[in-house]
């Protein structure tokens, strides 16, 4: 997209607290609570990531401390209960560490946090060295685009594609990221790909439709008239 952040270098942070396998307990949560962030990449060598400390490794330790699980428990949650024991980031860390590239697209990076349920993804190159770390925050920060920004991106890359002038005339207006396309056009069974084409815009909030079909020779038909329709078509 013209002048959108689509890729994960576009929004990442690079300058990244990071620890080594030998980093203490305290130390660790010490480095969490200054830089105000709920996971910390474990480096070796010159920068390679080999595996991520978050808040949930630490919080083990709290969670079995006056606890004596019985023998179920303990074949069931083995590896929580070898880190509730561990004191240095080589034995809490979850490795090997789940990354993601600088080139990757945003909707990539957020797939892969949602499925894995984390907050944040180290950066890595090719060698998986450290590069940045991204943030949910951070992927949010595409809806904060402009209005205008928006309304021109989908002109261009939507509009003037499917429903070009003079054969059509298509309106588009956005507020707080809401997409609205009106007026008339001559084949309103594009509604649902205008829709999906829309939404992979960067910054869309959502889509909504208020237009009419007209033939070569007919007038438009009221009825015809795909308010809301498209909002909700995939």
């Amino acid at each position: 997209m013209h002048g959108s952040p689509s890729i994960v270098s576009d929004v990442m942070t690079q300058t990244v607290a990071a620890i080594g396998r030998d980093a203490s307990f305290k130390e660790i949560v010490r480095m969490m609570q200054d830089g105000k962030v709920s996971a910390l990449p474990v480096l070796e060598g010159e920068g390679r990531v080999v595996g991520v400390v978050s808040e949930a490794d630490l919080l083990l330790k709290e969670e079995f401390r006056d606890s004596d699980p019985d023998r179920h428990t303990q074949l069931q949650r083995l590896p929580d209960l070898a880190k509730a024991g561990a004191v240095r980031a080589g034995e809490l860390m979850t490795s090997p560490a789940l990354t993601v590239h600088a080139d990757a697209t945003l909707a990539q990076a957020a797939r892969t946090m949602a499925r894995a349920k984390v907050k944040r993804l180290p950066v890595v190159d090719e060698l998986g060295m450290l590069q940045g770390i991204v943030s949910r925050a951070d992927l949010l920060k595409v809806f904060l685009r402009d209005d205008e920004e928006i309304a021109q991106d989908v002109r261009r890359e939507v509009v003037s594609y499917l429903f070009p002038a003079p054969t059509s005339a298509a309106r588009v207006a956005v507020r707080e990221g809401v997409v609205t396309l009106s007026g008339r056009i001559r084949d309103t069974s594009l509604i649902p790909v205008a829709a999906r084409l829309i939404r992979a815009v960067e910054g869309v909030v959502d889509v909504e439709f208020d237009l009419s079909e007209h033939g070569p020779s007919s007038e438009a038909d009221p009825a015809s008239s795909s308010h809301g329709e498209g909002a909700s078509t995939e």
